[in-house]
């Protein structure tokens, strides 16, 4: 039952590859649907999986897997009418690259064993490559090599760091699986001087394709080359497969008793993310680019919350689940924009309020949901991280986390203000009809944010705190 959702999508997209558009776009909502279906079955019935050494339904697992499946399920929908009034070849292609990264990503989230962790998170950039060169030009073809060869680098950095915590078990005369849950018993008995290395290591390696700075560069070229669509997946549910195998390596630091030295080194790659966000975004001329830099700072802000660990492990994970929700929403919107008026510049754009005016409910209520306004999630994940950073004692931190958030807000805020209400006479529309299947998808994003603030599931909630329990999460 475990292998099956991601062995499904895996089969269904090499078959899609080979089918005509019309069908490959109704098996892409099809294996949306199933899919979702499965990922709600194995949230009720936390069955084992047959290679149990190798994969195992954990909370943190079952988090990332439920969002990847509603992200992907609503995406599609949203794919089947972008495809319909984009021009991109090779639908086949493009449809069965994005069912073979659902089937990547779900592998992701169900691995426990260190090194199948690291060979499905290496197979989703394989196919996810295509998604980026998907418009054959010359700058896709840049962003794609980029793509591939810093995240392979990164990739092969994490080998190493896997391989050096194997060496900490063989030095602490360990003899246990090579797995997550098995790690995490016997961390005590662990080497540390290497177990240390290993990590860092692995968040350089998994850090690169999270897209933590100074490891980010491919991140901003790769969303602003990619489909709509393809970059809703990269951001909102990629990023979060990387975040995954830090939050899993992070586990066994913890258990080891060396959280000080995991927590230390995530606070400063997810604070120099954030800067690094606030730099670039005040001076972006693409409204792709500035949505990719803010994926940026919010990777940062759950790089930094779980590195203070406690009630900020808790902020950091809602801020993982709301940035996924509302950040394809935004992506989504932005194929919208790209599609009316033909141009990726801002400069380009303009009173989107009148001309595409469904469009700029979704975007604006996306901008006010990922800037952290409430009632939206992001804003309580912040609020708990920020919490979190002064009971722990790190002042100076969260007074760098505060800034770079207002820096980072006024430079966003003045980009959308211009898309959505600057009525210059340049602004040239082409016409797009503004269909019920290229709007309520993000509307759904948004809702399903929106409710999660006020109404959690008990099981959804008591998953979260399973899954942060481990690295001091909790309201303590």
């Amino acid at each position: 039952m475990v292998e099956i959702v991601f062995l499904a999508p895996f089969i269904i997209g090499i078959i899609a590859f080979f089918l005509p558009k019309e069908i490959s776009r109704r098996l892409l909502v099809g294996i949306g649907a199933i899919h979702l279906l499965l990922s709600l079955l194995l949230w009720k019935n936390r069955p084992e999986a047959i290679f149990k050494s190798y994969f195992a339904v954990t909370p943190e697992g079952l988090l990332s897997l439920l969002v990847i499946s509603l992200l992907f399920f609503l995406i599609s929908i949203y794919t089947v009418a972008y495809l319909k009034e984009s021009e991109i070849q090779h639908e086949n292609i493009f449809t069965g690259s994005m069912i073979l990264f659902l089937s990547t990503m779900t592998m992701v989230t169900l691995s426990d064993h260190i090194m199948v962790m690291w060979i499905a998170i290496e197979a989703t950039t394989l196919a996810s490559a295509p998604l980026i060169y998907t418009h054959r030009s010359a700058a896709s073809l840049e962003a794609t090599w980029k793509y591939v060869l810093i995240c392979s680098v990164g990739i092969a950095m994490a080998l190493l760091g896997s391989v050096l915590i194997t060496l900490s078990m063989d030095i602490g005369n360990v003899d246990a699986p090579l797995s997550f849950s098995a790690l995490v018993i016997v961390a005590k008995t662990l080497d540390p001087m290497w177990l240390k290395a290993g990590f860092v290591f692995i968040l350089v390696g998994y850090g690169t394709k999270m897209g933590l700075a100074p490891m980010h560069t491919w991140l901003p070229d790769a969303h602003s080359e990619a489909p709509s669509p393809a970059s809703a997946l990269l951001s909102g549910v990629l990023l979060n497969c990387a975040y995954l195998g830090i939050f899993k390596t992070n586990k066994i630091m913890h258990a080891a008793g060396l959280n000080d030295f995991s927590g230390t080194i995530l606070i400063v790659f997810g604070l120099m993310s954030i800067l690094a966000a606030a730099t670039f975004i005040l001076k972006q001329n693409e409204y792709k680019r500035m949505l990719a830099y803010s994926s940026i700072e919010n990777m940062g802000i759950i790089a930094v919350g779980t590195g203070i660990g406690g009630i900020a492990a808790y902020g950091a994970v809602i801020c993982m689940i709301h940035h996924s929700l509302i950040k394809s929403s935004l992506f989504l919107s932005s194929g919208n924009i790209l599609l009316g008026y033909g141009d990726r510049f801002i400069k380009n754009t303009g009173d989107m309020v009148t001309r595409m005016p469904k469009t700029f409910v979704a975007f604006f209520s996306g901008f006010a949901g990922i800037s952290g306004f409430p009632p939206f999630g992001i804003f309580i994940g912040e609020l708990f991280i920020i919490v979190g950073a002064f009971k722990t004692g790190h002042y100076i931190a969260a007074g760098i986390f505060i800034l770079s958030l207002c820096v980072i807000f006024a430079g966003f805020a003045n980009q959308v203000m211009k898309i959505s209400f600057d009525d210059s006479d340049s602004n040239k529309i082409i016409g797009l009809k503004e269909k019920a299947s290229m709007v309520w998808p993000q509307y759904m994003l948004l809702l399903t944010s929106l409710i999660l603030c006020f109404y959690m599931p008990d099981t959804l909630y008591q998953t979260i705190i399973d899954a942060v329990t481990a690295i001091g999460g909790g309201f303590k």
